[in-house]
């Protein structure tokens, strides 16, 4: 059986052991990167397709008669037209809950960066302030504690639940989102959202992007926050109103943000927020997931997809 990786470099593949993929009883031909242009072509008679970022379309799917399974390193599935994918019979597959343990620790490093003011302080060693101050410390910045105060999670799949366990561990109050047109079977305390905007002094992100949560923190939300609450977002990018969360920074109306994610990535073409005047603002470039270990749960849960439908079955299918 013949196997095709489209996008082998978006998996920082030189740190990971790709033995029990090689061990599959599939011959593989692997891609750095493969331009949208090519996809059909270096598909061509596979029957096994592994795609991360590389969009798999209709009309891919109409060309590649012999393609029988999709896996996907990756939760999210925009990649693949799965109503087409389905018409076609080709099964399709992700991956999930792989990354929990990166991602929760991204989210803290974010949080805890931001309230100890730890770039800033960080800046003024390096350039001397200290040195120069006749001080033994600095007190330029504000620092708060986590404990006592209130969390807000949006979202209570893994990794919202992950980040709420450590927020126990602070001694926080966690409280979760209750979003409007959804209903919730679980006892999780929950409150609506334009309730509990004003009630956290820290807000983290963790539902996934569909029509509904598009700009769901925007001007609106954001000026219910108070002055001195964190916005974090390490989900979707467009969860979040960019231009309204710049201005809300900038004229004070929350203290800060930390963000993973961007509207569109890479931002070739710049981001409202990637500009020096914006303050307390962290961003990191989609890295929460990146942790070696992540990552090499990415391919054993790949090899066991492709494992399951080796031997007539379906293992995480998504269609």
């Amino acid at each position: 059986m013949r196997g095709v990786i489209l996008d082998c470099d978006s998996l920082g593949p030189d740190d990971l052991d790709f033995s029990a993929l090689h061990n599959l009883p599939v011959t593989w031909t692997i891609y750095g990167n493969c331009p949208d242009s090519e996809v059909i072509e270096r598909i061509g008679d596979a029957e096994i397709v592994m795609t991360n970022k590389t969009a798999v379309n209709a009309l891919t799917l109409s060309q590649t008669p012999n393609l029988k399974l999709i896996t996907l390193p990756a939760t999210g599935t925009n990649v693949v037209d799965l109503e087409a994918a389905k018409e076609r019979g080709v099964v399709v597959c992700n991956a999930v809950n792989y990354g929990t343990a990166s991602v929760v620790q991204h989210v803290w490093s974010l949080i805890l960066a931001l309230t100890t003011n730890l770039q800033s302080y960080h800046r003024d060693v390096m350039d001397g302030s200290w040195a120069e101050s006749g001080s033994f410390c600095l007190l330029e910045y504000p620092v708060r504690e986590l404990e006592g105060k209130t969390l807000g999670i949006v979202g209570a799949g893994d990794l919202g639940k992950g980040v709420a366990k450590i927020a126990q561990a602070f001694g926080m109050r966690v409280i979760y989102a209750a979003l409007s047109g959804r209903t919730y079977t679980d006892d999780l305390p929950r409150v609506e959202l334009n309730r509990l905007l004003p009630m956290v002094d820290i807000l983290s992100l963790h539902c996934p992007f569909t029509p509904q949560t598009k700009n769901l923190i925007s001007s609106s939300e954001l000026a219910l926050m108070k002055d001195s609450a964190l916005l974090i977002n390490t989900a979707r990018g467009p969860l979040i109103d960019e231009p309204a969360l710049k201005q809300a920074l900038i004229n004070g109306e929350i203290a800060g943000a930390g963000l993973d994610v961007l509207s569109v990535e890479p931002p070739v073409e710049g981001n409202v927020l990637i500009d020096s005047a914006v303050p307390n603002l962290i961003i990191t470039p989609h890295s929460a997931w990146i942790a070696v270990e992540s990552r090499q749960r990415l391919i054993g849960q790949m090899v066991e997809n492709i494992s399951a439908f080796l031997d007539g079955k379906a293992l995480r299918k998504v269609n």
